[in-house]
């Protein structure tokens, strides 16, 4: 690491920063720099090699956390400021043996990746949500409110999306379940998918979308794109954009929301509801776009619909029974994921949602899964059959 700081210093005092050079340009002045230190000092080409790429990360890449980055076994990469790396493999979360050696390297890093989405994260916004160009998710926070330093963590994907035939393999839910939720979305019931941090919520609905006719225009909406549909000619993607510094020119979801309805969608799939938006989605739903798909936070359903009812209270001054009323029409199916003790993510629920007496909203238990057999079981038939019929399908 001493060696690399002081030919990543010698690489500087090359450069000239005023002039834009690209990748290739880098490269040969690190070559050059390389040549001239293994006269001083005797490097190995496998050094060279390591040098060569670890001062070309620095610059131009995410420094030390690019090696992270490239392992694909590495679904998790959390940076504590300055004091240690965290990474998760396999459900399983260590301490990496390697950190930043300041908190300045470590925030130009953040701040490489915030510019290349045209977010802002300093002193005044201290906390930012972005994407890497593979679509990895990012969360940022800086100080003053972290005051041990800049607060990292990058939630990577895989680079292909899982499939339903993978989270089959994997034990995720059952066959009937997937034929169920596959005849679901065809026939165009609206789906909700919910879950804790960390449960499979953005991989499950890029399973469940590879149920989507491929004839069928479809919008998606996120505050940072992150989903990963594949197949579908006529798709268009929304993201949100934060306000500038002046406070000025923020696109929120809900914009993007009553926006797309004027796109002539077929479905709309809105990537996750966490505040007043939910609102707009559900109206979306009950006004034409059947087949719409949504994820949101929640440790059960019970707890997801009451969340729902809050986040859409945050919307507008409606009396409760009205709120109740629009998720009772609007949503179809909720489907309930789970993260286990192994740190293996299952569909532990599938309920249909229903208006119950008074009102109120009320489920009916269709998958269950059941922890003393280790599987999810079926526990109930749909009662609202009027998609599956219309569309010439049956219940499995």
């Amino acid at each position: 690491m001493e060696i690399e700081r002081e030919l990543q210093e010698a690489v500087m005092e090359a450069l000239d920063l005023s002039e834009e050079i690209s990748d290739e340009e880098l490269l040969e002045r690190i070559d050059r720099v390389l040549v001239r230190q293994s006269k001083q000092r005797f490097l190995s080409v496998g050094q060279r090699a390591a040098c060569r790429k670890q001062i070309f990360d620095s610059f131009r890449r995410l420094d030390i956390l690019q090696e992270l980055v490239e392992d694909d076994s590495i679904t998790e990469i959390m940076v504590n400021g300055t004091q240690a790396v965290f990474l998760e493999r396999s459900g399983t979360i260590c301490c990496w043996n390697r950190r930043f050696s300041s908190s300045k390297k470590l925030e130009d890093v953040i701040q490489q990746i915030v510019a290349r989405v045209n977010r802002v994260v300093n002193t005044s916004s201290p906390i930012v949500d972005a994407r890497l160009e593979d679509g990895s998710r990012v969360h940022a926070v800086l100080p003053p409110v972290a005051p041990d330093g800049p607060i990292l963590t990058i939630r990577k994907f895989p680079k292909e999306p899982i499939t339903m035939e993978q989270l089959l393999a994997w034990g995720s839910l059952s066959e009937a379940a997937a034929r169920f939720l596959q005849n679901l979305v065809e026939a165009k019931y609206n789906l909700f998918v919910s879950g804790g941090t960390g449960s499979g919520k953005t991989t499950f609905l890029n399973a469940l979308s590879q149920f989507i006719p491929k004839t069928e225009r479809v919008i998606t909406i996120e505050d940072s794109a992150e989903l990963q549909l594949h197949g579908i000619a006529n798709l268009v993607r929304l993201e949100a954009r934060c306000a500038n510094l002046e406070g000025e020119n923020e696109v929120s979801i809900r914009d993007l929301i009553r926006a797309s309805l004027r796109m002539r969608p077929d479905r709309i799939i809105v990537g996750e509801v966490r505040g007043p938006e939910a609102l707009d989605m559900l109206q979306a739903m009950n006004t034409g776009h059947d087949g719409s798909l949504s994820t949101g936070h929640g440790n059960s359903p019970r707890d997801m619909i009451s969340r729902l009812e809050t986040m859409i209270l945050m919307g507008g001054e409606l009396p409760l029974s009205a709120v109740r009323g629009q998720i009772a029409s609007a949503l179809d199916i909720m489907v309930h994921l789970g993260r286990m003790r192994d740190g293996s993510r299952k569909v532990l629920e599938i309920v249909e949602v229903m208006e119950g007496e008074g009102g109120n909203v009320s489920w009916n238990p269709l998958f269950s899964y059941s922890r003393e057999k280790g599987r999810l079981e079926d526990v109930g038939k749909i009662r609202n059959k009027q998609k599956l019929e219309a569309a010439g399908l049956s219940e499995l």
